[in-house]
């Protein structure tokens, strides 16, 4: 079994949960996800399967969407719904929604974030949330990151008696996004407390929420001998990179690792990004990247024939 599983996580499972999970309802080792999601996120987890696994460091780095709700009016120490209020800014009059679309549109393009505290960065060998759970706060350095959407979907409530701003939004982002952070900075450009009060991962490699299925039913369809129904192409794993369709002969000479030069192959001279996948048939065949000493040349880095 070699491809993509589009499976739906569910709240209070994290993302090695679910792989563990598939590691025995598929009776393999060669399991791996494109990408964690924490534990109360739910939504489009990719898994790799087999073959597949060769790819996760594609799946990991493509850009994913995320449809979640931000709550203007108190932060919390994890800046989502399931931490400890640290910090109150009561709303006496609504925020106008102009506003905060004028605020959101702001945060388009590459940016510059600071990792929470509560996440599984690594500074001096310690994840931060350890470093959290003992009280302690420490530098982060900031990563450059790129929003290409951020946009409110829904009216903004305003919650008179809890004195508190609610809307929904849709962000398309890079990889080393934390959307819970991006929504605790939204609310500092507005001059107030906030927190991401919901998440859910709707697209990632090419996968949308719609024809994600849960682990019951990759189980059904596994005890019904319909589990390839549920498996995509391994191309799937590199929807992020650009495409480039191989001749009969160019296929042939891929298969056994052959490097392509932009003077025998012309769409490659106006390629830009450092990586492509090579297709013949709508199949992969490999992904190529640049020759680190020879420029102008392109040689294989993952060849699957």
């Amino acid at each position: 079994m070699n491809g993509i599983l589009n499976v739906y996580k569910e709240a209070g499972w994290t993302s090695f949960d679910v792989v563990a999970k598939l590691r025995g309802l598929l009776k393999t080792k060669k399991i791996g996800h494109g990408g964690t999601l924490d534990p109360e996120v739910t939504g489009v987890l990719p898994i790799a399967v087999g073959k597949a696994t060769r790819l996760l460091e594609y799946m990991e780095a493509a850009g994913k969407v995320y449809e979640g709700e931000v709550t203007l009016g108190f932060s919390t120490d994890t800046e989502d719904a399931q931490g400890k209020i640290i910090s109150k800014s009561p709303l006496e009059n609504e925020i106008p929604a102009s506003e905060i679309d004028t605020a959101m549109e702001k945060f388009v393009g590459l940016i510059q974030q600071t990792p929470p505290m509560y996440s599984a960065v690594k500074i001096n060998g310690k994840k931060l949330y350890e470093y959290a759970r003992q009280g302690v706060t420490i530098d982060r350095p900031k990563r450059t990151i790129n929003i290409h959407e951020f946009v409110r979907t829904s009216p903004v409530v305003y919650d008179s008696v809890n004195k508190t701003e609610s809307f929904t939004f849709r962000v398309s982002c890079s990889k080393g996004t934390y959307v819970r952070t991006l929504s605790v900075d939204l609310a500092k450009a507005l001059g107030l407390e906030g927190h991401m009060s919901k998440l859910q991962r709707t697209a990632a490699n090419g996968l949308k929420i719609e024809e994600a299925v849960t682990l019951e039913q990759i189980e059904s369809y596994r005890d019904t001998g319909k589990l390839s129904e549920l498996i995509y192409p391994i191309g799937y794993a590199v929807s992020d990179l650009p495409q480039i369709d191989l001749s009969l002969d160019q296929m042939e000479a891929a298969r056994v690792g052959k490097k392509f030069s932009e003077a025998e192959f012309t769409k490659l001279s106006a390629l830009k990004a450092e990586r492509f996948a090579a297709l013949y048939d709508g199949k992969l065949v490999a992904v190529y990247m640049r020759h680190p000493e020879k420029e102008g040349i392109w040689k294989p880095n993952k060849v699957f024939g």
